[in-house]
């Protein structure tokens, strides 16, 4: 039997997870591709603002994020991070 290449997994969204919450506030964020779940409001508020640059700069190239290879998208979201 011969053995099948594996193709690579196709990302089908983003999901982000703050773990540094001590206000006791539940923050969630959702979208159509994508979950934002914790974090104080600072960190909440960064992984959101990065999720949305990562968005747009998908459409600014034409793109869909399920059409992308996980180094492209790994490239994205580091220039997409508020610094």
């Amino acid at each position: 039997m011969s053995k099948k290449k594996k193709r690579p997994a196709k990302i089908a969204g983003l999901f982000g997870v703050g773990f540094d919450n001590k206000d006791g506030h539940k923050r969630v964020t959702t979208g159509e591709r994508f979950a934002i779940v914790g974090g104080s409001e600072e960190t909440h508020e960064k992984m959101t603002e990065t999720v949305v640059k990562t968005f747009e700069e998908l459409k600014s190239r034409g793109k869909q994020i399920h059409e992308v290879e996980r180094r492209e998208l790994d490239e994205i979201v580091a220039k997409s991070t508020p610094r």
